[in-house]
């Protein structure tokens, strides 16, 4: 699996467990009204190989619930413009039915599109023959490319926020769609760390140009004073919450680098003191590990013959 699916599963995975139930409310009211969110648990990933390519595939979300009091699990799978494959709603079957296999529960499928462009997505798989129907499995799905941002800004809806950045847009309307995900994250006023997800994910989806980056921070100063300045406040933290990572990581990266050299230098001491002590140098590589070429460096170094 590569490194652009990896990062898109994480970001897509902590923005709907965060906010599993305004997840449920945005785009499934009714489902919603009969879960009980006081009884959600989160289950480890369950991974499934395809027996004829080899593959192995992953559900993104797995959640134990009580729908209408009854013990429930939720599948929540996303399918991202990097990981497209063919046959996705055969897949989607057979995580349903060996998690049914399993757990011998009621399952709730849900099916996310993410894809950059849209696509013509099925939400079910059938079975037929011409005598008779065997199997018609559905399951819920959301394409986020054809949903309208605009009939999402008024939502209160962190998710809703979060998610203006993957759906239908023009390049016109890059900007306004930015200046109304932070309007809604002003009006929501959640703490700095929800903030900063909610940002996150919308900044890593929707980057706008130099430009364009101009021209929106123009625009926020041409706001009412409160709703601009409280804006400018959000960014501003975020981008310091970003610059103080990318410095922890940097000191990880300088202390790591630091200890391998530590231990190169410690290695090649010991292989010094035993070329002092006339060991051939073939059992000084065998001992310390360290290439017959490295030792015999450190003997010409040293000036043995």
């Amino acid at each position: 699996m590569d490194e652009s699916r990896t990062d898109h599963d994480r970001l897509f995975k902590e923005l709907i467990s965060t906010f599993f139930e305004e997840f449920m409310l945005l785009f499934f009211p009714q489902a919603h009204e009969q879960l009980d969110f006081t009884n959600i648990h989160f289950l480890s990933q369950e991974i499934f190989t395809d027996v004829t390519d080899g593959d192995k595939h992953e559900v993104d979300l797995l959640v134990e619930t009580k729908l209408r009091g009854i013990d429930s699990l939720i599948i929540v799978h996303i399918e991202s413009q990097a990981s497209f494959q063919k046959h996705f709603n055969e897949r989607m079957f057979i995580y349903f039915s060996k998690l049914y296999q399993k757990y011998r529960r009621k399952i709730l499928p849900i099916a996310i599109f993410s894809y950059d462009t849209p696509r013509e997505e099925p939400n079910s798989f059938l079975m037929n023959f011409p005598f008779a129907e065997i199997l018609h499995f559905n399951y819920l799905s959301i394409e986020l490319k054809k949903k309208n941002w605009r009939d999402y800004i008024r939502n209160e809806n962190p998710v809703a926020a979060a998610l203006l950045s993957k759906m239908g847009y023009n390049m016109d309307e890059r900007i306004e769609v930015k200046k109304e995900f932070f309007r809604i994250i002003i009006r929501l006023e959640l703490d700095k760390a929800r903030e900063s997800l909610l940002t996150g994910f919308f900044e890593t989806y929707l980057k706008l140009t130099d430009d364009e980056e101009y021209r929106f921070k123009e625009e926020v100063k041409a706001m009412d004073p409160k709703e601009g300045e409280r804006i400018m406040e959000v960014i501003t933290s975020y981008e310091r919450i970003g610059m103080e990572k990318g410095m922890e990581k940097g000191m990880e990266k300088g202390i790591e680098k630091g200890m391998e050299k530590g231990i190169e230098k410690g290695i090649e001491k010991v292989a010094k003191r035993m070329l002092e002590k006339g060991k051939q140098v073939d059992e000084i590589a065998e001992l310390t590990g360290l290439s017959i070429v490295d030792v015999d460096r450190l003997r010409e170094e040293m000036g043995i013959d």
